[in-house]
């Protein structure tokens, strides 16, 4: 594994990590219907998660003498308590692979602390999914 290719990596993660700060900034402010206050909260209370993983992830970036992409990943188009939730249901899960895939690469390259890190992000994404999951259950 060459420090490039974690690089890259790298910046893949924090561009998804710039998509979710953006992802719930979004769908919290559009959300509607009779769960709006439980849902503002819920996604409210997921952005500074997000954002201190991005924050992170660029630290790392420009410690491995990288440069932090600007660019964020598209957020998807919703219109919908449902389709926000399932939009976000995809992007923990995408996380959820993405992180345990990064895991392995620090691995490789020998970043115990970065390999540690990336196990914790993966800890949780994996709730964000599993509470995202339990919002979507036996959604009407």
């Amino acid at each position: 594994m060459d420090k490039q290719t974690l690089v890259n990596a790298l910046n893949e993660d924090l561009a998804n990590e710039l998509q979710a700060v953006i992802m719930y900034t979004v769908y919290s402010a559009k959300v509607s219907g009779p769960w709006r206050p439980q849902l503002v909260q819920f996604m409210q209370t997921e952005i500074t998660d997000e954002l201190m993983h991005a924050q992170f992830l660029a630290d790392k970036i420009v410690a491995l003498g990288g440069e932090p992409t600007t660019e964020p990943v598209a957020v998807p188009k919703a219109d919908t308590a449902r389709e926000m939730l399932q939009a976000i249901a995809e992007a923990e899960k995408k996380a959820v692979a993405g992180y345990t895939k990064r895991a392995q690469m620090a691995e490789e390259f020998g970043d115990k602390a970065l390999v540690v890190q990336l196990e914790d992000m993966v800890r949780d994404e994996q709730g964000h999914l599993e509470e995202t999951l339990k919002l979507l259950k036996n959604w009407d």
